[in-house]
């Protein structure tokens, strides 16, 4: 995840144009239907900093917000 990918994301955009950015590298973390409408998260891991992975979500196809987690130490050792 480098910082020239995330500074070319904006909000509203469709899954599609995040993932032509992000690539399709992702796991779908969570998809539901909330007051009539799609809700789609997708996880994008990082590859240099395998303790972090950024989240992004989707209501109804379109960007509505993205953020980064951090994995607690004992997990990654686990990984």
């Amino acid at each position: 995840m480098t910082s020239e990918k995330m500074n070319r994301l904006e909000l509203g955009m469709s899954k599609e144009q995040v993932t032509e950015i992000l690539g399709n590298e992702y796991t779908i973390a969570e998809k539901r239907i909330q007051d009539s409408n799609e809700i789609e998260v997708l996880s994008y891991r990082d590859s240099y900093n395998n303790d972090e992975f950024y989240l992004f979500l989707f209501k109804n196809q379109k960007l509505e917000k993205w953020y980064r987690e951090l994995l607690p130490k004992d997990k990654i050792e686990l990984d």
